[in-house]
């Protein structure tokens, strides 16, 4: 199993027993504010999620759950290549632990994916900590479009961005 580790943090593959974990940061509001989903009602919404990310066929992904301190705290890396996304619970804000996470998996993928060129986000224009991250690790905008996901009831816009291969 890939595991990768940073000075702080260990990334793996995602466990059936990670469900709480995830559940805490899905369910919160806040951390899900710009996310493609309204927030997991329950922890059901949370198990369908969480099994789906394992189950989700290793050719097509590069996902990983972020370990710091020997607590999950989020997940960052592609859910479908070669488009990279992250959540992390609001304890670990600020601390510089999703730019070191993204950098390592960007780097692995990188490094094991000949194949991917580029890796893309598409963030809502509104969500600027993670614009301003994605954008010091190297991202640039490269396009936008309006209405782009329906979350709940409120459409929102995207802002794509692109990490090319160094």
């Amino acid at each position: 199993m890939t595991e990768l580790r940073t000075a702080r943090l260990l990334l793996r593959r995602a466990r059936p027993d990670d469900l709480d974990a995830f559940h805490a940061v899905l369910s919160d509001p806040e951390a899900t504010r710009y996310w493609s989903t309204l927030p997991h009602p329950d922890l059901e919404t949370t198990r369908v999620w969480l099994d789906a990310m394992i189950a989700s066929p290793p050719a097509l992904r590069e996902d990983f759950v972020v370990e710091w301190d020997g607590r999950v705290i989020g997940k960052t890396g592609c859910y479908r290549l070669p488009e990279i996304g992250f959540i992390l619970h609001r304890d670990a804000w600020g601390r510089g632990l999703a730019r070191e996470a993204l950098e390592a998996v960007s780097g692995y993928i990188f490094a094991t994916r000949p194949e991917i060129d580029a890796l893309m986000a598409d963030v809502d224009p509104q969500n600027q900590r993670s614009l301003r991250l994605l954008k010091s690790v190297g991202f640039e905008v490269t396009g936008s479009a309006q209405r782009t996901w329906l979350v709940g009831n409120e459409w929102k816009d995207s802002l794509y961005l692109t990490l090319r291969r160094p």
